[in-house]
């Protein structure tokens, strides 16, 4: 047999060009089909498309408000003695006809700071332009007269995601007959555009996933604070909105006795807090959020629900400390109103429109390929929405007294656990 020493230098250099031209094929095919997936990625996120759409009787309205809180300082933000302000945006049943119109999912105002300089990259490819997202809400219409007035349920986006992510569950429950009340606050939301054009930003100080341990703890117990004092104003401006609203729209249209709360992630941890803390709360949900505050061992007084994610293959002790939490809730709760359901095959990131609809359907398959996400976003977007609307439906609107069923054949994926 030959050795490598006693191949010709003829030979070694034909040897060395194959192997280049090889190197070099690859790399081409490479840079190729990285070209494609990114121009793929350009033109899907160019692509037009509509959320899904609401379930319920209702046409639906939207309104937005910029609140200030003359008499209480925003503990949170980096100036002392500023005062605490809310962008609130309200979904509502509503009238529709020629004066009314389809409002934008994103108003202008807040697509212009998303694409200020220094906020796009890369990423952006992954998810949809906002200005080519629908939705199904009508610009300021008039309530409906369908209803003397509504209930109202303040709802919470999670981590520091503006409530707008969850469009569909807030049009869907407004469809239902429900006046849909979402905040952002400045210095703890990611991004707040107000109508003024003023845009403010979360600090790092209120980023709790920049620290771990007790760092951890202590900036989400600041949060929640914070959180759960910004639902408690919110209601008392719209208590004083539905004693006299400047436009009309919704003097007198409110019922400030049927309040729920509800909300994802540190969302859902914000409602049950809330639900513990103000008596005016009469009904909450915490979609896949992990409990945090006093409410762990103190509990709540009146109906609330966990509607989870499927975590069937999790574990660790973190994951056990969560589901203790939120047993040792539940276990505190009236037995005729609570509930602990599992979506099965949900994700926790696909409870938002982002998630389940605007994210790139290339981000999607690889969180089915890992095993990651079991059903189609927009199908766990449509389950979600019927449990939320069907707990509020008979806690808020209905006379109460016997538990819910809220399993049902046309909705397997609900797996109810206690």
């Amino acid at each position: 047999m030959k050795s490598a020493m006693n191949i010709s230098p003829a030979k070694h250099l034909r040897r060395t060009a194959r192997i280049f031209k090889g190197c070099a094929v690859l790399t081409i095919a490479g840079v190729i089909g990285i070209a494609a997936l990114l121009g793929s990625l350009w033109l899907e996120r160019r692509t037009e498309v509509t959320l899904p759409a609401p379930t319920g009787p209702f046409a639906v309205g939207r309104s937005l408000y910029d609140w200030t809180d003359d008499t209480t300082p925003d503990t949170l933000a980096p100036v002392a003695g500023t005062r605490r302000e809310l962008l609130v945006w309200i979904w509502y049943p509503c009238v529709t006809g020629q004066q009314t119109a389809m409002d934008e999912y994103r108003p202008a105002p807040m697509r212009a700071a998303a694409g200020a300089p220094g906020s796009s990259s890369v990423f952006t490819l992954l998810t949809r332009d906002s200005s080519k997202v629908h939705s199904h809400s009508h610009r300021d219409s008039a309530v409906s007269p369908l209803q003397r007035s509504y209930p109202v349920v303040i709802m919470r986006a999670g981590a520091s995601a503006e409530v707008m992510n969850y469009s569909t569950l807030a049009e869907d429950l407004a469809s239902h007959g429900y006046v849909v009340v979402g905040l952002d606050a400045p210095y703890r939301t990611g991004r707040v555009v107000f109508p003024d054009g003023r845009v403010m930003g979360r600090t790092p100080e209120n980023n709790p996933e920049l620290v771990t341990g007790r760092q951890f703890e202590l900036r989400a117990t600041k949060l929640l604070a914070a959180w759960t004092g910004d639902m408690a104003f919110a209601l008392d401006r719209l208590a004083q909105l539905n004693a006299s609203d400047t436009s009309g729209r919704f003097t007198g249209r409110l019922d400030m006795s049927r309040v729920g709360a509800f909300g994802h992630s540190f969302g859902g941890a914000q409602a049950a807090q809330f639900c513990h803390d103000d008596s005016r709360c009469k009904a909450g949900i915490d979609i896949d959020g992990a409990p945090l505050g006093s409410v762990i061992q103190a509990g709540i007084a009146r109906p609330f629900m966990f509607l989870l994610s499927d975590h069937s293959h999790e574990s660790g002790p973190e994951s056990s400390q969560v589901m203790a939490n939120i047993q040792s809730i539940y276990d505190r709760l009236p037995a005729d109103g609570r509930l602990l359901i599992v979506i099965r095959g949900a994700n926790h990131f696909t409870f938002s429109d982002d998630g389940a609809v605007l994210k790139s359907r290339v981000v999607r398959g690889v969180l089915r390929l890992i095993g990651a996400l079991g059903i189609d976003g927009p199908r766990q977007l449509e389950v979600t929405a019927y449990c939320v609307h069907t707990f509020f439906d008979a806690y808020l609107k209905g006379a109460g007294g016997s538990r819910l069923r809220i399993a049902s054949p046309r909705y397997p994926e609900v797996q109810v656990l206690q």
